[in-house]
């Protein structure tokens, strides 16, 4: 491992804990914390609003960064890059502006039950408000998917297709590109949660040729409260505003208003601009670090956490036993012991670690678990570190009482 990377992320250099909870949110390089406080320190004003220099200078980086985010995910225009808080708020965005409004009374939407519930709850309001019906697409044990299952369940009745393009509990890469193709043949559009994909693989938003697509900045090394929808901009320009309020008009009578032009019609408010910045630096640090030479780390940690708790007795990988289908995401159980439980011993070695649904309980109770811990690797983690964690896991039911 190259340490020169890890000394670039300030929590994990002070080695204060193992971190690998990194599926939940990723660390900060320095450059990342760098750029949000130049922001504050040298550029603070309120961006788009005034026209004297220093609101000047807060508008270039906020639209910097779109630019950052428009190259980063080939997009093809700045107007198809909307700035939310996270991807929660993106596909809740998508699901009230263009879900309220285009799905009618009969129409199916399909969702995968492997979604996290920010890709699930949305779509059963807006089935739910619409009264139409609600289609769960259901992947294999191991979390593959049958496309003949994914073919015969998207029909000429199906208006949206909610997709993750990895799994946040089993590290499953969807082939969202083909889903796609199936949905348009359908008619239908489809929305792409890539929370889970983006970190640790490029996105060509034309080359899916998918309709939405949204993440959040925090699990990219980027800050907390920016999060970014991509959206086709035909289909942007037709939906209407999310919320309402300041900047996403162009004019205001007494009687209502004009909306701003895209992408500012979806971007009420004072914007993020220092979240923004940070988000341009941590793209710029994945560019400069390279996706290859970061799958590179995460497959050979990821290998070793994988063959290490297989080896483990007790001790039961959720999903697909090979480490290149995972994504850095490690999700298990432990016989007779509850995963809250795990993590607790693991903590007390200096482990840390993700227990509970991983809000995505309707995936887990079709799995057959109430509750799992899920290790998550990026980069940055070591071998030495899935050693500690992997010994730790040893000794969890010996420490609570349980003997072979």
């Amino acid at each position: 491992m190259d340490m020169d990377y890890r000394q670039d992320f300030p929590l994990i250099a002070s080695e204060r804990t193992i971190y690998i909870d990194n599926a939940a949110t990723a660390q900060r390089p320095q450059c990342v914390i760098d750029a949000e406080m130049d922001f504050y320190m040298n550029h603070n004003a309120n961006p788009l609003r005034g026209t004297y220099p220093l609101s000047i200078e807060a508008t270039d980086v906020y639209e910097n960064a779109r630019k950052t985010v428009k190259n980063f995910i080939n997009a093809d225009s700045l107007a198809e890059v909307i700035f939310t808080r996270n991807t929660s708020e993106s596909i809740n965005l998508v699901a009230y502006s263009y879900g309220l409004s285009k799905i009618e009374e009969g129409d199916e939407v399909v969702v995968s039950i492997m979604e996290h519930h920010s890709n699930m709850l949305p779509w059963q309001m807006a089935a739910r408000q619409k009264k139409a019906v609600l289609k769960y697409l259901y992947c294999e044990k191991d979390g593959s998917l049958d496309m003949n299952k994914v073919e015969s369940l998207i029909t000429d009745k199906t208006k949206l297709v909610a997709i993750t393009q990895v799994s946040n509990v089993l590290g499953r890469v969807n082939d969202v590109k083909t889903i796609a193709e199936i949905a348009h043949k359908r008619g239908a559009v489809i929305v792409v949660d890539g929370a889970q994909s983006i970190p640790h693989m490029p996105v060509d938003v034309k080359e899916l040729d998918v309709d939405f697509f949204a993440f959040s900045g925090h699990k990219l090394y980027g800050p907390m409260g920016i999060g970014v929808l991509y959206g086709k901009k035909e289909l942007l320009e037709e939906m209407p505003p999310f919320l309402t309020g300041g900047e996403m008009i162009d004019s205001v009578t007494i009687d209502g208003a004009v909306y701003a032009e895209l992408p500012h019609k979806f971007e009420a408010g004072t914007v993020n601009a220092a979240g923004a910045a940070g988000l341009d630096a941590a793209i710029r640090y994945v560019q400069s670090v390279g996706y290859d030479y970061m799958r590179e780390r995460e497959l050979a940690v990821t290998d070793r956490a994988v063959k290490g708790l297989l080896d483990i007795p007790h001790v039961h990988v959720i999903g697909s036993e090979k480490a290149d289908e995972h994504t850095g995401i490690v999700t298990f159980t432990v016989d007779d012991v509850h995963p809250h439980d795990v993590s607790e011993v693991l903590i007390s070695d200096g482990v840390s670690v993700r227990a509970g649904h991983h809000c995505a309980q309707p995936l887990l109770s079709y799995l057959g678990v109430n509750a799992t811990t899920r290790a998550s690797f990026m980069f940055y983690n070591t071998e030495k570190e899935v050693d500690a964690f992997l010994a730790s896991v040893k000794t969890v039911r010996e420490r609570l009482g349980y003997h072979e």
